[in-house]
């Protein structure tokens, strides 16, 4: 900061959400409870009860999705998932903004889907969204988060407790904080 600089600090109390908008209110609440007694509960519910309640609030999702207990989605309406996909135990899919996730994906224990963040640089703190792409074959392991704005294309995997700032390149495997090339994936027969 250079002395001729006004020192201007974060004020929360002129906090905004900007543009994003969570859906009808009705939706919203209705969500809510759904969420809370059939996805963020430990009970092991039917994936396919699962998979239906999602359809039923708007999302895309393809046939053969497994979907774990205490399991955490947002906003339903904003999620495309293909087929044959692995939502693992305690997976968050916070999409304040769209997550397209393609078929055979899989996202183990803990991950975090994480499409919004706030702006530091403005006073008031607002939203900054990003859309969150995984292409086909991606896994996200453990405990990892990919941040707003990231696509994962084909095949490619984020290891144990990751975290992906930057999209990532097809087939590469990705380690660390932020994360980084490791190598390349090769799938045997």
């Amino acid at each position: 900061m250079t002395p001729t600089q006004p020192i201007i600090h974060t004020d929360l109390s002129r906090f905004s959400v900007g543009s994003y908008r969570a859906g009808p209110k009705w939706k919203v609440l209705l969500w809510y409870a759904v969420h809370y007694f059939f996805f963020d509960s430990s009970l092991p519910w039917p994936y396919g009860l699962k998979t239906q309640l999602l359809r039923w609030f708007g999302a895309r999702v393809g046939k053969g999705l497994v979907i774990k207990p205490r399991v955490r989605v947002k906003n339903p309406w904003r999620l495309t998932i293909g087929d044959h996909c692995w939502l693992g135990e305690a997976v968050w899919i916070d999409n304040l903004a769209d997550v397209h996730i393609g078929s055979h994906v899989t996202l183990s224990q803990g991950a975090l889907l994480l499409t919004g963040n706030h702006d530091y640089t403005v006073s008031s703190f607002p939203y900054r969204l990003g859309a969150i792409t995984l292409e086909d074959g991606v896994w996200v392991g453990a405990q990892s988060v990919v941040c707003p704005g990231v696509t994962c294309p084909s095949h490619a995997i984020l290891t144990v407790g990751s975290v992906a700032t930057r999209s990532l390149n097809a087939w590469g495997i990705y380690a660390g904080n932020p994360a980084k090339f490791v190598r390349e994936r090769v799938i045997n027969s």
